[in-house]
């Protein structure tokens, strides 16, 4: 049977790759941001991460490369679940490899690993899209071409892993972005080229047809993808996560030096209010001081004097 991978020219190519290299920019930005972070934050962006890589990156790209593909004289259909499922394992494959390789570059064997995990993954993914649709033939492989894919998708898969331990700063970033793009981009095609078709009339029964398929992909897609884009775009940078974890971190140190040296001062004893005595009253071991009486007014005597002559009769 004819087929054809460019059915549209280059429009789905060059869309595929656009799709590829945004989702691998906004994993790596992503990972740049999990690197500098422990605990539940570190394995959020690490999640955002494996959904920009393995969802955008690499099944939308996937997934708008296969809509180029046709088959003379056929009706393509798709297989619904094994589409979600497809898109479900891309991710799931590269959450795996991030868990994987944990933070350190160093630490090669990890990354090999990882990456043999995630490509296989991806390939897997690959394969499993290309199951998924529904047409009056058999599809089969040819055994070079398939292993090549395979060894693409695993490479690719270690570099990009690699990438997201070591690349720092915008340019790098781009530059990373644009690579890995090409290589998904690569190991689908080889894939492509790979499939042979065997006509089967029996088959090409069941399945969702293009014109269903498309409007739902492309409003989860859309979605995601901007929600992706704002979110990772108003988020703190790196530099400023670090400098945040810093302070904090002086911050637990002063409350701890604080307390330190709290315990080493001891219980502090309970304080005791003294009330002052009041004028008279006994004091403890003293004698009782009684209180005097105020002095009467000692009265003037030319006063006394002026009142006396005043009086009649003592002439």
């Amino acid at each position: 049977m004819s087929m054809h991978h460019f059915s549209y020219g280059l429009l789905t190519p060059i869309l595929a790759y656009a799709a590829s290299y945004v989702g691998c920019l906004l994993g790596l930005m992503c990972a740049a941001r999990a690197r500098v972070l422990t605990g539940g934050g570190r394995r959020g962006w690490l999640l955002i991460a494996a959904v920009s890589l393995g969802g955008t990156g690499i099944w939308v790209m996937h997934f708008i490369a296969m809509l180029g593909f046709t088959v003379n004289d056929a009706t393509i259909r798709y297989n619904m679940p094994l589409t979600v499922i497809s898109a479900l394992v891309a991710i799931v494959a590269v959450g795996a490899g991030l868990a994987v390789v944990g933070n350190d570059a160093r630490k090669l064997h990890r990354i090999a690993l990882g990456g043999v995990l995630t490509g296989v993954g991806v390939a897997g993914m690959h394969y499993l899209g290309m199951a998924a649709m529904v047409m009056p033939a058999t599809m089969s492989f040819e055994p070079i071409l398939f292993t090549l894919s395979v060894l693409i998708a695993v490479v690719a898969a270690t570099v990009a892993l690699w990438f997201t331990l070591v690349i720092r700063g915008r340019a790098a970033t781009l530059a990373a972005a644009a690579v890995m793009g090409v290589a998904v981009c690569g190991m689908h095609y080889t894939g492509m080229a790979a499939m042979r078709l065997t006509p089967d009339p029996a088959g090409g029964i069941g399945g969702t047809s293009f014109t269903g398929l498309l409007p739902p992909v492309l409003l989860v897609v859309s979605v995601v993808t901007v929600v992706l884009l704002i979110f990772v775009a108003f988020s703190a940078s790196p530099a400023e996560l670090v400098e945040d974890a810093e302070f904090a971190a002086r911050m637990r140190r002063t409350a701890q030096e604080r307390q330190e040296r709290v315990d080493a001062l001891g219980p502090r004893p309970q304080s005791e209010s003294i009330v002052a005595p009041s004028a008279g009253a006994a004091v403890a071991g003293q004698p009782r001081i009684p209180s005097r009486p105020s002095p009467s007014p000692t009265p003037n005597p030319h006063r006394l004097g002026r009142r006396a002559t005043t009086r009649p009769g003592n002439d």
